[in-house]
């Protein structure tokens, strides 16, 4: 299950990555263009903010399995592996009730979006356009949070037995 997960959660974030690339470069042009000719690109503050949106959902799930979040290592330096373990799982459990909360207010989003068809200013780009992409990289999230939930018990349950 490890495996699949890298391999998805790693090329996802790569995309994330070019979609990145792809928005500096956006926004270079059109602030080049805005300086030089007058002429920036029609609706890059929409495509920067659709083009962050992609690149953030993308990183989320490959971050948490790598465990790069946050971690508060600098207070736990005393403590035993067992106190450290717990407090891992206790963060991963709190992550995975704001990542459940988030993808059921996104999913609820995306239907109010759709419904009353609300369009970005400049492209007229329907806002729900982005929110089925987020749903999905947030549920890939959730799973992999569950998955790191189960290995963090491990953790636990192994440390608790050496001392």
């Amino acid at each position: 299950m490890g495996r699949i997960l890298y391999r998805i959660t790693a090329a996802l974030a790569i995309f994330g990555g070019f979609v990145v690339g792809a928005v500096a470069l956006m926004t270079t042009i059109s602030v080049t263009g805005r300086a030089a000719l007058s002429m920036p690109v029609p609706g890059d503050v929409e495509l920067i903010e659709i083009g962050t949106n992609t690149a953030v959902f993308a990183f989320l799930p490959f971050c948490q399995l790598m465990r790069g979040n946050v971690i508060v290592d600098f207070f736990l330096t005393w403590a035993p592996q067992t106190v450290k373990s717990a407090c891992d799982v206790l963060g991963t459990l709190l992550y995975l009730l704001v990542g459940s909360i988030l993808t059921w207010r996104l999913t609820h989003g995306a239907f109010e979006m759709y419904e009353f068809a609300e369009t970005t200013g400049t492209l007229a780009i329907p806002r729900w356009y982005s929110f089925p992409y987020g749903v999905a990289c947030m549920a890939l999230l959730l799973i992999v949070t569950l998955y790191t939930l189960v290995n963090n018990i491990s953790e636990t349950r192994a440390a608790s037995a050496h001392e």
